[in-house]
């Protein structure tokens, strides 16, 4: 991966698959054509569960199922920003990524999830959100969010403000 600082970070915990999606619901509310999630975890960390709130967050139907698209690699919903969802488990090197198209999707008019993004290592775009998701008890998960770049940056820091404000009124 890239060896640089992210511009903010924030951590915090979700007890069940339901908080993780609501988690990244809000998340998908706040995305923009061009953004990039680069979602890093163990098989089963909840990677594909993130991907499922992003995608209701970005107004994708409730008629799509969203599942991983490790076959596929790339599936593409409609919503109110077009949102294409990855899986690079499945893919061996460098080279097999440029055959993909890649470049088109990462900086196109969509909002993209990349599951193992950690296989596009230097490749990955410079303006990301990286979540890094691990395993807290068998519901439970710690959600790492490291943003890199300024829109990504206002992203996060925007949802960190709804979360803490969230938690001032309960």
């Amino acid at each position: 991966m890239r060896n640089e600082q992210p511009l903010l970070r924030w951590t915090t915990q979700t007890l069940s698959p339901e908080a993780t999606q609501s988690l990244a619901e809000r998340l998908g509310r706040l995305l923009r054509p061009g953004d990039v999630v680069a979602l890093i975890g163990e098989l089963g960390s909840g990677k594909t569960v993130f991907s499922q709130g992003l995608a209701r967050g970005l107004g994708v139907p409730k008629t799509f199922y969203i599942t991983s698209p490790t076959f596929a690699i790339i599936n593409e919903y409609p919503g109110r920003v077009p949102f294409y969802h990855l899986d690079l488990y499945r893919v061996s090197g460098p080279g097999e990524l440029s055959e993909l198209g890649l470049e088109e999707i990462l900086y196109g008019q969509g909002a993209v999830a990349i599951e193992w993004a950690e296989r596009l290592d230097k490749e990955l775009p410079a303006e990301r959100l990286e979540v890094h998701l691990t395993f807290l008890n068998e519901m439970g998960r710690n959600i790492a969010f490291s943003a890199f770049g300024d829109k990504l940056e206002k992203r996060l820091a925007t949802l960190v403000s709804f979360y803490k404000s969230a938690n001032e009124r309960s």
